[in-house]
């Protein structure tokens, strides 16, 4: 369950008299979701969601409502945040954060059909090509993905953890860190970094909006494709990555946002990047001789750069 904090009907009406939003009519828990709480608000102006934030400073919040509200008026389909009286688009509560945003009519799909990934990857595309020019005075205040986030966050799990086998993986995870080639030239972008279908709405076969941008960030464009391969051509405890299903994620992708050859050339690099990422979201699973994230490892290894471009670039 996705509740952390009751919210009573008392709670809501007390917030919405900041907001030009109507009185409050009701609200239920939305399940989905692994970390944040979210209801849906009735009012008698209509549907809205609450998110509150039980995890996330105000600047941090304050980066994903700025990016939001840009997409928005660019007219990409996701759910703008709603200002209150003050003209702000996040309040406080307790001490924590929250935002009123659009409510979406849809539905996800858990089992999606080729012509709803197409679309997906299409937006995922169109949604790097629209922020080439977002900037955010709150940006740094994401965790934005580079080697050296993933390095400091490891190191924190290491320690946590306090192990013997938690020091070995982080050895691991280092050297495997160093071994990558991210120049400082590549080109860093606005990506979403969670598609899971929940996070996805369909009206009918048409792609509705994009939800839940609690994890965008500013990181390497192409981390947002190989989440998208990961998702399709990377079956859950496969040890193997599925070549022709990926080429034909990146030719979708290409069709709309073509990558740079900097991009194309160091894709290899960011795959390997968001995989070590899922080592330090994972710590604990596995032991440090032979774990998940390792295997992944070690099977791009196998394919070497040069095996994997022309796998899934030529």
């Amino acid at each position: 369950m996705a509740i952390k904090t009751q919210f009573t009907g008392d709670d809501f009406t007390a917030l919405l008299a900041h907001y030009a939003v109507g009185a409050y009519d009701g609200a239920e828990p939305i399940e989905a979701g692994t970390i944040q709480t979210n209801y849906v608000l009735h009012t008698t102006h209509g549907k809205f969601v609450f998110r509150y934030y039980e995890c996330r400073a105000m600047e941090s919040v304050l980066f994903e409502t700025d990016l939001l509200a840009y997409l928005k008026a660019r007219r990409y389909p996701c759910p703008g945040p709603i200002q209150n009286r003050r003209g702000e688009a996040a309040g406080l509560h307790r001490g924590k954060p929250y935002v009123i945003f659009e409510f979406i009519e849809g539905r996800s799909l858990e089992h999606p059909e080729a012509h709803h990934k197409v679309q997906l990857i299409q937006k995922v595309a169109e949604l790097q090509l629209l922020t080439g020019d977002f900037h955010s005075r709150h940006t740094p205040f994401r965790w934005n993905y580079s080697p050296d986030l993933c390095r400091t966050l490891a190191r924190e799990e290491a320690t946590r953890i306090g192990t013997k086998d938690a020091r070995a993986k982080l050895a691991w995870l280092e050297s495997e860190l160093a071994a990558l080639d991210l120049p400082p030239s590549l080109p860093r972008g606005v990506c979403h970094c969670d598609f899971h279908f929940s996070n996805v709405l369909f009206q009918g076969d048409t792609f509705a909006a994009l939800l839940d941008f609690d994890d965008a960030n500013v990181t390497y464009p192409q981390f947002d494709l190989v989440h998208l391969i990961e998702a399709w051509a990377w079956p859950h405890r496969s040890n193997h990555l599925d070549l022709a299903t990926a080429r034909t994620i990146v030719d979708e992708y290409a069709r709309h946002r073509p990558l740079p050859p900097i991009e194309r050339r160091h894709l290899y690099d960011v795959y390997k990047l968001s995989i070590l990422f899922d080592c330090v979201w994972y710590f604990e699973r596995g032991r440090a001789a032979d774990f998940y994230e390792k295997r992944k490892i070690e099977a791009l290894a196998g394919l070497g750069r040069e095996g994997f471009l022309r796998g899934v670039l030529d």
